[in-house]
Formats: C-alpha cells, sequence, structure tokens
C-alpha cells in the first residue's frame, strides 16, 4: 500500500521556522521526484517546492525563495521542507507528491498525495 506521512505541521509565530517531513511507504522512493504544496481556504492549491529524484535538480515558487529549502533523504524515504521566516501567508495545508516519470516505470506515470499537514503562521 503506498502510503504518504506529512508531519510537522503546527502553530508558529511569524518570522519563525518550521521543518515538516514527509515519509514514504510501499514505492521505490529513490525513483520519485518529490514535491510539497499547499492550499489556503479559499486558494488553489500551489506548488511550493518540487525536488528530483536523486536531490540534484529544486524549484521553488517565487513566494517561498530564500525562505524555503526542500530536501530529501533516500535512505530514509523522506522529504522534507524547512521553512525559515515564515509570513502569515504561508498558512495553508500542506500536502506531499510524489511523482514517478515514464522514464522509469516503463511509459507509465505515478503520482501519489499525502494527506497533508496544517501550518498555521500566526502571533
Amino acid at each position: 500500500q503506498v502510503q504518504l506521512v506529512e508531519s510537522g505541521g503546527g502553530l508558529v509565530q511569524p518570522g519563525g521556522s518550521l521543518r515538516l517531513s514527509c515519509a514514504g511507504r510501499g514505492f521505490m522512493f529513490s525513483r520519485y521526484a518529490m514535491s510539497w504544496y499547499r492550499q489556503a481556504p479559499g486558494k488553489e492549491r500551489e506548488l511550493v517546492a518540487r525536488i528530483g529524484s536523486s536531490g540534484g535538480d529544486t524549484n521553488y515558487a517565487d513566494s517561498v525563495k530564500g525562505r524555503f529549502t526542500i530536501s530529501r533523504d533516500n535512505a530514509k524515504n523522506t522529504v522534507y521542507l524547512q521553512m525559515n521566516s515564515v509570513k502569515p501567508e504561508d498558512t495553508a495545508v500542506y500536502s506531499c507528491n510524489a511523482y514517478g516519470s515514464a522514464m522509469w516505470f516503463g511509459g507509465d506515470e505515478y503520482d501519489y498525495w499525502g494527506q497533508g499537514t496544517q501550518v498555521t503562521v500566526s502571533s
């Protein structure tokens, strides 16, 4: 059974820091690009950060560049999002995504999601 479980969310003050974790089970973690998405109330879901399967290729939304860092530990089947200098507008449910491209899976694509963890930035 494929499973992605996020943790580390909670309440944090503006300017503070938080680290989210996402642990994968039941799939070849090291062959998947991993991403963090977020969705705030009344807003569309947006890509926050993405990291390639090897960890050497990262992408960030403009709104979080310089503040957030995505990383992964394939030995632990875990991806992280280090959130620094958080702002109230970072408040959202953060979800973990695993994407397996066709080049690894014989022409098939795979896309898995966790259930999300709430991050609230408030004083």
